[in-house]
C-alpha cells in the first residue's frame, strides 16, 4: 500500500483518557486509532517534538511510546524518514482501546442500478454531457469576479437566474422578469420552501394528484400542509373533482403535472387547464406546476408551461434532475410576484447558502447561456424517441394483450397486464378454474381447448420476479397515496435502459410476468402450475 500523504504534522494524536501513565496512555490511544482504521497502515505519525508541543507534554513520553511501539512492530522507524504505521501491524488492542476504537469507517457507494433498468424517473445518465459541462465550469471560474465568489444571494447568482428565465421564456413560454427565477437544490428543494411559505400564510392543505411522485408530497406534509389526494384518470386530474376535495378541506393550493402527469401519462386538456385557473382565481389560490420532464415530448412540440397563461397563480417547479442528472442538485421555481417575499424569507431563515454552490450556477450559466444545453435536449430528445418507439415493438411482440399508457412523452409508459394472458399448463381436468384477478373480478377461465388455466398477475409478484432477474421494475402503487390492494400496472422507464439491453430487458420482464404468474397459480391451487403458451398470449 502506499505510504499516506498527509503532512504527518496535521494527524492529530490524543492520549487515551483515565489512569495510567502518560506513556502508556499514549501508547493505547495509537492502538485504538489503528484497530478503528483511523490510521491507516503506512499513515505517517508526527515528529516527537511537533506531538510533543502539541500536546503540551515532554518529548521523552512521545519518543518512548513510540519506541515501545515500533518494537512490538507496529509502528515502523527508518533513519531519515517518519515513523509510520506498520503495513501488517500486529494488533493487540488493549481492552480501553478497544471500548474506544470507533468502528472504521465504511465509504457508502451509491447503490448499483439494475442491468436491465426499466424503473421510472431516471434520465440516461451515460449521455451526461461531462464535457460541455466541464467546459463551462473552467469558462465560468475563469471569468468569475471576486465578488461572484464571496457571500451567496438568497435567490441565486443573477446571471444563472438570467439564463434559466431565458431558456424558459423560449422554450416553455414561461412569463416573468428574470427576478422571479428562485434557484434551489431540486424539485423537493423547491416544494419544501414554497411550502413552508404556504404554511406561514396560513394554508393548512395541499392539494396533490393521485397517483404522482411521492416525494413532494411528503416534502408538503414535512413542511406542515396535509396532502389532499385527488384522483387522476387518462386525462389528467378532474377540476370537478379538485374543486370538491377543496370544498371539502379549505385547501386552496394544488400540486399539478400538467405538461406529462407522472405516473399516468396524460398531458392536461385545455378546458381542463382553463378551468383549474379559475378556481385559483375565484379562491385566491395558488397551482405548483412541477415541470419535471416536459421538455421531452415526441409526437409534437412540448405543450407550453402552464405558468405562462397566469404567472400570478402558477409557481413553476424545475430541475436538471431529469434532463441531465440528479447528481447535478440544481433546480429552480419561477415564482408569482405576492409568493417571491415570503420564498426569499424561507430561503433566508435556511441560512447563508440555500441555493447550489455559486460555481455551479455560474457554471449552469455558461452551459446555458452557450447553447449547450439547449443542444443536449434535442439529441436527449432524440435518443428517447427512438428508444420509445423501440420499447413499444419489443412490449408487443414479447407481451400481446398489454395495455400501454401515457402519451409521447417523458422517459416512462406504463403497461397494464390485466390483458396478458398467460397459460398455466398441466392443471388437468374438464372443469373449469376461475382465477381472481384485479379488485376480486374473475380475470381468467381455463380454456380446456387450449391449455389447463389461464391467471392475471400481480403486477408486486412481477416486481419481485423481476429484481431477481435483475430487472427493476415498479408497481403503480408506488405512487397512489393509498395504494390499492391489487394492481395490474406496472411504471415502465426507459430513461436508463441501454439501448443494446432492452431487447433483453423486456424478456426479462416477460419471463418475471411468466414466473409471477406460475406463483399465483399455484398458490389458486391449478395443479402442475407452470407456464405454458396461450394462443395471443405470451408464448
Amino acid at each position: 500500500m502506499a505510504p499516506d500523504q498527509t503532512n504527518s504534522a496535521d494527524v492529530l494524536i490524543a492520549p487515551a483518557p483515565g489512569p495510567g501513565a502518560l506513556r502508556h496512555r499514549l501508547e493505547e490511544a495509537i492502538l485504538g486509532d489503528i484497530a478503528s482504521g483511523r490510521l491507516a497502515p503506512g499513515t505517517a505519525l508526527p515528529p516527537s517534538r511537533t506531538l510533543a508541543d502539541a500536546l503540551g507534554i515532554s518529548r521523552w513520553v512521545v519518543t518512548e511510546a513510540y519506541g515501545h511501539l515500533v518494537g512490538k512492530g507496529v509502528l515502523e522507524a527508518r533513519t531519515g524518514s517518519a515513523t509510520r504505521v506498520a503495513a501488517v501491524a500486529p494488533v493487540a488492542v488493549p481492552d480501553g482501546a478497544r471500548r474506544r476504537a470507533a468502528p472504521a469507517a465504511r465509504l457508502e457507494r451509491a447503490p448499483d442500478r439494475a442491468t436491465h433498468d426499466l424503473a421510472p424517473g431516471v434520465p440516461d445518465l451515460r449521455h451526461v454531457p461531462r464535457d460541455a459541462w466541464l467546459r463551462a465550469a473552467r469558462e465560468a471560474l475563469a471569468e468569475a469576479t471576486n465578488q461572484d465568489l464571496g457571500a451567496q444571494p438568497p435567490a441565486g447568482h443573477p446571471a444563472a437566474r438570467a439564463a434559466v428565465a431565458t431558456h424558459l421564456r423560449r422554450s416553455r413560454i414561461v412569463s416573468g422578469p428574470d427576478d422571479a427565477v428562485v434557484l434551489t437544490r431540486g424539485a423537493a428543494d423547491g416544494m419544501s420552501r414554497i411550502a413552508a411559505a404556504l404554511a406561514a400564510a396560513g394554508h393548512t392543505h395541499l392539494l396533490v394528484e393521485d397517483p404522482s411522485w411521492a416525494a413532494l408530497r411528503d416534502v408538503a406534509a414535512a413542511a406542515g400542509l396535509t396532502p389532499v389526494p385527488v384522483p387522476v384518470d387518462d386525462a389528467g386530474i378532474s377540476p370537478g373533482r379538485l374543486r370538491a376535495e377543496a370544498a371539502r378541506t379549505g385547501a386552496r393550493a394544488a400540486l399539478l403535472t400538467p405538461a406529462h402527469q407522472f405516473p399516468l401519462g396524460a398531458a392536461l386538456p385545455d378546458e381542463r387547464r382553463a378551468a383549474l385557473l379559475d378556481w385559483a382565481r375565484e379562491v385566491d389560490g395558488l397551482l405548483i406546476e412541477d415541470d419535471y420532464d416536459a421538455e421531452f415530448r415526441y409526437d409534437r412540440r412540448p405543450v407550453p408551461a402552464l405558468q405562462g397563461l397566469d404567472p400570478d397563480r402558477v409557481l413553476l417547479l424545475g430541475s436538471t434532475s431529469k434532463t441531465l442528472a440528479p447528481a447535478f442538485g440544481i433546480g429552480w421555481m419561477v415564482v408569482p410576484r405576492r409568493w417571491r417575499a415570503p420564498v426569499l424569507d424561507v430561503s433566508v431563515r435556511r441560512g447563508p447558502a440555500p441555493g447550489p454552490a455559486t460555481l455551479d450556477q455560474l457554471t449552469l450559466a455558461r452551459f446555458v447561456g452557450d447553447g449547450a444545453y439547449a443542444r443536449y435536449l434535442r439529441a436527449a430528445r432524440a435518443r428517447y424517441a427512438r428508444r420509445r418507439a423501440a420499447l413499444l415493438t419489443a412490449l408487443e411482440r414479447e407481451l400481446p394483450g398489454a395495455r400501454i399508457g401515457g402519451i409521447a412523452a417523458g422517459m416512462h409508459v406504463t403497461v397494464d397486464l390485466a390483458g396478458v394472458r398467460v397459460g398455466v399448463a398441466g392443471a388437468g381436468g374438464d372443469d373449469a378454474a376461475v382465477v381472481d384477478g384485479p379488485d376480486g373480478v374473475d380475470a381468467a377461465v381455463v380454456d380446456v381447448a387450449a391449455v389447463d388455466a389461464v391467471v392475471v398477475v400481480d403486477a408486486a409478484a412481477v416486481v419481485r420476479e423481476g429484481a431477481a432477474r435483475d430487472v427493476a421494475l415498479v408497481d403503480l402503487r408506488r405512487y397512489q397515496a393509498a395504494p390499492s390492494a391489487r394492481s395490474t400496472v406496472l411504471v415502465v422507464g426507459y430513461g436508463n435502459l441501454a439501448d443494446a439491453r432492452l431487447p433483453a430487458a423486456i424478456r426479462g420482464l416477460r419471463a418475471a410476468v411468466e414466473a409471477a404468474a406460475a406463483g399465483a397459480a399455484a398458490a389458486a391451487g391449478v395443479a402442475g402450475a407452470g407456464t405454458g403458451p396461450v394462443p395471443g398470449s405470451v408464448g
